[in-house]
This record gives C-alpha cells, structure tokens and sequence, in this order.
C-alpha cells in the first residue's frame, strides 16, 4: 500500500496531499476573510503541506498565511517560490539576480513570520543569470541559515540534472496531471532520486468530467472526477505530493478526502490509457 506521507529532504514528513494557496483572494473584505477561513480548514483537516510563491500577490498571499494560521503547528511545512519581478502593474519577468533572490527571501521571512524557510523553490530557472549563480546565492541563505532546503520549479530533466551537480535538490514543482504529462519524465527522474514531486493544477476539473472513463471510475467509487484524478496522482507514485487549490471550503473538503480514495489495477489501468491533453499556465 502506498504510503500517506513523504519525508522531503529526507527529514521534514509531511502528508503527500497536500493544498496550494494560489487561488485565495487577498483583498481586504469577505473573500480575505474567506480565504483565512480555508487556510485554516486545511490545518484542521490535516494538510501539512502548503505552497505559496512572491509572485502571488507578490507577497500578499504569503502575509495571508501568516495571518491565518501563525504561530503554525510543528508539523507544518509552508513552501514558497521565489526569483519573479514586476517591472510594471501590468508585467511579470523571470529574474534570477543574486540580490534579487536575497531580497525576496528576506520579505518572505519577514511576510511569513519565520527565521528559516524550511523549503525554497527557485520559481523557473531565468535566463538573465547563469544557473549556478542563481543556486549559488540560494546555497549562501541556506549556509546562513535562512533556508532549509532547495526545490525547483518548471524544470527539464537536464536542468534537474544540472541543478543537481550545483545543490542537493528537495522537491520539483512542475505542471503534470492526469490529462497533463508533459514532464513525465521529471517526474520519472524524481522518482528514481527520492526527489519530491509538486505537480501544480493536479487536477482539470472541466476537462476531467468530460472524460467518460474518468466519469465511470468516479461512478464506481461514488467520488468525483477531481477526487479520482488526484487519487490517480498519489498512486502515481510515492514521491508525488500534489498541491490543488481552491477558495472554498466544500472544494477543499472534497480534494482532501481524495487521500482516502483507492483505485484498483484495474481502474488504475483505465485511466493510465487515456490520452492526456497539455495546458499551459504560471503557477
């Protein structure tokens, strides 16, 4: 049987389902007080994993958690993405310089109430600055004690590769789904190194209810075609923590419960041949 929880790094266990804070609204008002109100339903339910990012409401969402569930259980892992910059209101670039780097790390300490993230992913690899520079100033804040623990995001296999020969790698957080498995061979990479496996959007909701053989095998286990495609994750393999996101508490109640789902080897079988479909997005 396939286990419930993963050790990242080796040494931090957290619950392998886990909940993305992406989709939580930030603004002052009823929808902030609803997305506190999330947050803390998943603490309760028993998440232990939580993924958050600058570039989500470049830093709002991060004070978001902070608010919501600060001082945080012991057992709770709260992983944040750095190395994107806002030129303008209306724009986004990639930016790997070292001093940026530092700097987002420092706000995120500070947004998140924390004197060390226990674990860092580097948000996409930027090509304005060499790679080994870009992991260079994460391995310094790690020495310093600011960081826990290195991950990637939106990476190939030979950028793992590569980002291996530089730093010990934690986790991977790359878009893969049922309907989604563009980066099958990350994953098949991670799997072999013991490396976490963050598939972001695990779950397609409207195209996964469209799909007759997901229909049936939901039918089957009196679940839904988001349950099932996340159950399909975590048969996926040991090392896949999927993070799905969602503003409201019944959604969030809903993928949770997913971790209880058991697919056969036989519907396992069924949703292995259907034909996924790419998407692309920023997460």
């Amino acid at each position: 049987m396939t286990s419930s929880t993963f050790d990242i790094g080796g040494d931090i266990r957290v619950k392998r389902l886990g909940f993305g804070a992406m989709r939580l609204p930030t603004e002052p008002g009823p929808a902030r007080d609803g997305s506190i109100a999330v947050a803390r339903r998943a603490v309760e339910l028993g998440v232990t994993l939580i993924d958050t990012a600058h570039l989500y409401g470049w830093g709002a969402n991060e004070e978001l958690l902070a608010e919501a569930l600060h001082p945080y259980p012991d057992d709770l892992l709260i992983t944040t993405k750095v190395g994107v910059t806002r030129p303008s209101p209306d724009e986004w670039v990639l930016d790997g310089r070292p001093e940026v780097l530092r700097e987002q790390v420092e706000h995120a300490l500070r947004r998140l109430r924390v004197d060390r993230i226990e674990l860092l992913q580097l948000h996409r690899i930027a090509p304005n600055v060499p790679l080994a520079e870009q992991l260079g100033a994460l391995r310094q804040l790690q020495i310093e004690g600011k960081i826990g623990r290195l991950g990637l995001s939106e990476v190939t296999v030979a950028e793992l590769e590569q980002a291996r020969g530089l730093v010990e790698v934690a986790s991977v957080q790359n878009r893969y789904s049922l309907l989604d498995r563009e980066h099958e061979a990350v994953l098949d990479a991670c799997t072999a190194a013991g490396i976490a496996f963050l598939p972001w959007r695990p779950v397609a909701v409207a195209v996964a209810e469209a799909r007759a053989e997901i229909a049936a095998v939901a039918a089957e286990l009196g679940a839904t075609a988001a349950q099932v495609s996340l159950a399909w994750l975590l048969d996926r393999s040991p090392v896949v923590l999927p993070i799905p996101g969602t503003a409201t508490i019944g959604h969030l109640e809903e993928n949770v419960a997913a971790a209880d789902l058991r697919l056969s080897a036989e519907q396992r079988r069924r949703l292995d041949r259907i034909p996924p479909r790419e998407e692309s997005a920023v997460t």
